[in-house]
C-alpha cells in the first residue's frame, strides 16, 4: 500500500503546485492589465529598430531629455514636478526606458546601459531632437553617461541625479537577480515575484525617499502597481543585475567627458553612497557638484526647482560654484 500511496501523494503535490502557480499567474496577469487600465499611456509611441517606445513630450525650446531610474517610469518626472518646471522654457522629452511603463523590451538582448543609450539616440532622430541636455536619475544616469561617452557630439550637457558610478558590493543585486534568469525568471515573475514585491514595496519606497516621507502623489500614482507587472519586473531585475558590470565598463572613461556636467546627490541617500558623486566629480574636474543636505535618493521630489536650475548650468547658460547647501524649506516640504 505504501508503494501506491507515495506516488499518489507526489502526484497530488505536483497537481496542487501547478494549480497554485496557474492561479497566481492568472491573478498577476489580471492585476497587470488592471494597472494599465487605471494608468493608461499619456504620451506618444514610436518604433525604433523594431522596439516600441513610449515617451512624454511637453513644451517648446531647447531640448531636454529625461531618463528615469529603476522601478519607476517616465511619469516619475511628472509626479515630481520636474517635467512641468522644465517645460516652461524647454521642449522636454521623458522616455519610458525599454521594458518600463509602456516601452517594449524584446528578449534576446542584454539591454545594457550602452544598448539602451544607442537605441534612445536613434529615437532622437525619429522625434527630431538635436543635441539635448540629458538628465538621468539613478539607473538613468548610467544610460545618460553611456550616451555622452559613445555619442559625445549629440549631447549638449548632462545632469546626473543620485547616480551609481563605481562598482561596489550590493546586496540588492542578489535580491533582484532571480527574475532575470532565463526560464526560471519567467516562472517567478508571473507567479511569486509580484506577490513578494507587493509585500516588500512599502519598505522599498520608504528607503528610496528617506529621510523624507513618501509623497502622497507617488504612493497613489502609477508606480506602485505598474512596477509589479511581470514584464516590468523582468526589466527591473535585468537592470539591477547590469548595474555593477555597467559601472565597471565605464569607470575608466569618465575623464573623456568634455560637455558641461552637473552632479547632484542627497547627503542622506540610503540607496547610493555619497562617496560616489564626490569620486565622479574628482575624476571629472570641470563638473559641478551639488550635495543636498538632509535629502535622500529621490532628490528631484525634494528640490525640483534646484534640479530645473541645474539644466541651465548643463546648458552653459550660467555657472555656479560647487556647493553643499541646505535646500529651501519650501523645497523640502514639496
Amino acid at each position: 500500500m505504501n508503494r501506491v500511496s507515495r506516488p499518489s501523494r507526489a502526484s497530488a503535490i505536483v497537481v496542487a503546485t501547478a494549480a497554485s502557480v496557474a492561479a497566481m499567474t492568472a491573478h498577476n496577469i489580471y492585476r497587470a492589465r488592471k494597472a494599465e487600465r487605471d494608468h493608461p499611456p499619456t504620451g506618444r509611441f514610436i518604433t525604433v529598430d523594431g522596439v516600441r517606445l513610449h515617451y512624454i513630450d511637453r513644451g517648446e525650446g531647447p531640448p531636454v531629455v529625461l531618463l528615469h531610474g529603476n522601478v519607476v517610469t517616465a511619469e516619475d518626472f511628472r509626479t515630481s514636478g520636474v517635467l512641468e518646471l522644465l517645460a516652461r522654457r524647454h521642449r522636454v522629452i521623458a522616455f519610458d526606458r525599454p521594458g518600463f511603463g509602456y516601452s517594449d523590451r524584446p528578449h534576446g538582448s542584454a539591454w545594457s546601459a550602452r544598448a539602451q543609450a544607442d537605441l534612445l539616440k536613434k529615437a532622437f532622430d525619429v522625434v527630431d531632437i538635436k543635441r539635448p541636455i540629458v538628465l538621468g536619475h539613478s539607473w538613468g544616469t548610467a544610460v545618460a553617461l553611456a550616451m555622452a561617452l559613445n555619442h559625445p557630439n549629440d549631447v549638449k550637457g548632462l545632469v546626473l541625479l543620485s547616480g551609481y558610478y563605481y562598482p561596489t558590493l550590493r546586496a540588492d543585486v542578489l535580491l533582484s537577480a532571480p527574475p532575470a534568469i532565463p526560464i526560471i525568471g519567467d516562472l517567478l515573475r508571473f507567479s511569486i515575484s509580484p506577490l513578494l514585491g507587493k509585500l516588500l514595496q512599502p519598505l522599498l519606497l520608504k528607503g528610496m525617499f528617506a529621510p523624507l516621507p513618501v509623497p502622497a502623489d507617488f504612493s497613489t500614482g502609477s508606480t506602485p502597481n505598474m512596477s509589479l507587472r511581470p514584464g516590468q519586473i523582468r526589466a527591473e531585475s535585468q537592470d539591477g543585475v547590469a548595474m555593477i558590470p555597467g559601472a565597471m565598463a565605464m569607470r575608466h572613461r569618465y575623464q573623456e567627458l568634455t560637455m558641461p556636467i552637473v552632479i547632484m546627490a542627497g547627503t542622506k541617500d540610503g540607496v547610493v553612497d555619497a562617496k560616489q558623486p564626490r569620486r565622479l566629480h574628482a575624476q571629472v574636474p570641470h563638473s559641478n557638484l551639488q550635495m543636498v543636505p538632509g535629502v535622500g535618493h529621490m532628490l528631484h521630489y525634494a528640490v525640483p526647482d534646484e534640479v530645473a536650475e541645474a539644466i541651465k548650468v548643463a546648458g552653459g547658460l550660467e555657472t555656479t560654484c560647487d556647493q553643499t547647501r541646505d535646500p529651501s524649506p519650501t523645497a523640502v516640504a514639496a
